[in-house]
This record gives C-alpha cells, structure tokens and sequence, in this order.
C-alpha cells in the first residue's frame, strides 16, 4: 500500500525535477550566450581610466575521495579564484571587469592610464 502512494509520487516529482534543472541550465547557457552576443555587438572602446578597487572571490569545492561520501577515504578539495577589478573613467562612471590573475596582479589601486575593452570584456590597460 505505501509503494503505491510512493510510485505515484515519483512519478510526479521526478519529471518535474527533472525539467527544472533543465530549465536553470537552459537559462544559464542562454544568458551566457546573450551577454557573449551582446559583447561582440559593442564597440572597442579605449578611454583614460583610474584603478580605484580590486577584488578576488575565492569558491572551494570539496570532493569525497573514491566516491565514498563517508569521508572514510578523505576529501579533495579545490578552489578557484576569479579577479576583478574597478575602473572609473573620467565621466565619473565606474565599472568592475573580470580580469585575469596575471592581468589582476600588475595592477595596483591608483594606476591610471587606458583602459580597453567591449561591453563586459576586458582587453588591456596600458598603465600612464
């Protein structure tokens, strides 16, 4: 009797489940696609710019070891940082870029100089 009751119920929750984590990934590559598309339609642009913040955000992900969630065997765990940094122009307007860590890590809070790059993209900054 309670199988019952259970089998209908998956039969109803599992699809519906189903068909919501297709739809958040469909609407993550499709925003992503947009914002790609959107970028390549804008212009490069350069303009005289000031570095006025950085930032990193650091996101760690920790994996069981030989697939036993027990943690018997141990975890791995990763982690990846993502740079941004700040740039005011001199309309007063600011806008945060993600950058590189190589690119992240020549640039100090302060520098001025040009700033490139097309919509969300950032091309370079060649320091004053």
């Amino acid at each position: 009797m309670f199988y019952s009751g259970f089998d209908a119920l998956f039969s109803i929750l599992f699809p519906l489940v189903f068909l919501v984590v297709l739809g958040m990934i469909l609407f993550t590559v499709v925003g992503n696609l947009r914002t790609w598309s959107k970028n390549n339609a804008s212009p490069r642009l350069t303009v005289p710019a000031t570095v006025v913040a950085k930032r990193t955000n650091v996101s760690r992900h920790h994996t069981a070891n030989a697939g036993d969630m027990t943690g018997a065997h141990g975890y791995t765990s990763t982690s990846a940082t993502t740079y941004y940094v700040t740039f005011q122009v001199e309309s007063g307007d600011r806008m945060e870029l993600r950058l590189s860590g190589t690119e992240y890590g020549q640039l100090a809070e302060g520098d001025t100089g040009k700033l490139s790059f097309q919509g969300t993209r950032y091309l370079g900054f060649e320091r004053n």
